[in-house]
């Protein structure tokens, strides 16, 4: 597994299709860290839609669960692999005999349960409390799902493939830290990967933060990776490229303190093409910017500082800006198939769906009111200087999946460019 440059083309990826786990985030949207609610059923349609434009893009489409179901089904020594790890994961509660019980009877069942039902355990990691009915002499349980993993298909964010290996995160919220396990768990005894670096437990990195330019890596610092995340990164042997350049993700003067609509680099910036990148240059011009070069003896070492702006410049960089309501509803977070060809979101459509849901706080709402009629019709990626750039785009729509907070970027992990 490689990817050097996010222009490279794109070979191989992994996504993950919403199913059961994302009916309990309906119920709560913000606690499981989504913008909005949305059509379930029209969501698992657009990621289908999304599934097919990459293999019509000729990138081969990995899915986590039919990897997982069809090597269990496949492989008697993975499949005691994935029961040893549901049982590791599911709880019971109660009397000490009777979950001692329980769980030799859990053992048991798992080895005569269908694969794909052991997959769902997976993903919500279900606790069983055997409470004891003492008046009619019998066991009854209650189930809860300890956190179903509702954001699993944004898969971006497990993990980082560079040019030389994989970097396993460590995720800052609860609502997310058990999807690394599982995305580990695949890599090594699906994929066969043995190039893989884990962020260790006290450090915090996320895959929607790191952009390989070929010359250049970029890490995003901010709400979700942090600094020790992105040294354990840069040290970690998987990067090799001559620069690695820190970048502290900025935010607006109006944002709230926890906005996560930058809560990684990908959110607001991203790269087109050789020479190419899309970002906000208001946020890049606050993005400050630290540049570790590669010494002789390997390691990283700082040489310098500026602005996330001014360093793609001095890179030869050409900037597309993003308005305040473009940024806002994912322009940034197209998947670039290869040089000057993007799979983006249809952004006309967010922008009204995140104003009739009610979405923006009341100030971010009258901003983006405000400057919606100076835009008009020219907005990304159906705009002049995009087409001027050379840049071809296939429109993915991803309307309902983006309320979970992402576009076509976060929703694929990366296997493979070459």
């Amino acid at each position: 597994m490689r990817s050097r440059a996010e222009w490279y083309p794109l070979k191989e990826v992994m996504i993950h299709r919403p199913s059961i786990e994302i009916e309990y985030a309906m119920l709560a949207p913000k606690p499981f860290l989504f913008e909005r609610a949305y059509n379930v059923g029209k969501a698992i349609k657009e990621h289908q839609r999304l599934e097919e434009i990459l293999k019509g893009e000729g990138v081969r489409v990995r899915r986590l669960e039919s990897e997982i179901i069809e090597n269990a089904e496949r492989s008697e020594d993975f499949r005691r692999k994935l029961i040893e790890y549901i049982t590791q994961n599911v709880h019971f509660y109660g009397k000490v005999d009777e979950v001692k019980a329980a769980m030799q009877d859990l053992k048991k069942n798992l080895e005569r349960l269908d694969s794909a039902t052991i997959f769902d355990y997976m993903v919500l990691e279900p606790s069983i409390d055997l409470k004891t009915d003492y008046e009619n002499r019998a066991v009854y349980p209650t189930v809860y799902s300890n956190i179903p993993l509702a954001n699993l298909y944004f898969m971006r964010d497990q993990q980082a493939v560079a040019d030389s290996g994989v970097i396993i995160g460590n995720m800052k919220r609860d609502q997310r830290k058990k999807e690394t396990e599982i995305t580990e768990f695949l890599f090594r005894n699906t994929l066969g990967v043995s190039n893989i670096f884990k962020i260790p437990s006290n450090s915090h990195f996320e895959g929607g933060d790191f952009m390989p330019a070929r010359d250049f890596s970029l890490i995003g610092v901010g709400l979700r990776t942090d600094l020790n995340g992105a040294f354990s990164a840069m040290h970690s042997g998987m990067i090799t490229t001559d620069e690695v350049v820190l970048v502290e993700n900025p935010s607006y003067d109006f944002s709230k303190e926890d906005n996560m609509v930058n809560m990684h680099l990908d959110t607001y910036f991203n790269i087109a093409g050789d020479g190419i990148a899309v970002t906000s240059e208001y946020l890049a011009s606050r993005a400050k910017t630290t540049i570790y070069g590669r010494s002789s003896n390997g390691n990283y070492e700082r040489v310098g500082e500026t602005t996330l702006l001014e360093y793609m410049r001095s890179k030869g960089f050409n900037i597309i800006d993003l308005t305040i309501p473009e940024q806002l509803a994912y322009s940034s977070n197209f998947l670039t198939i290869r040089d000057r060809r993007i799979l983006a979101v249809d952004v006309k459509s967010v922008i009204s769906r995140l104003i009739s849901d009610g979405a923006f706080d009341p100030v971010t709402e009258d901003i983006v009111k405000r400057e919606l009629p100076k835009i008009g019709e020219n907005i990304f990626p159906e705009r002049n200087d995009v087409s001027e750039a050379g840049i071809e785009y296939v429109n993915a729509e991803l309307i309902e999946l983006t309320g979970g907070y992402g576009g076509a970027h976060c929703m694929t992990a990366t296997l493979n460019r070459e």
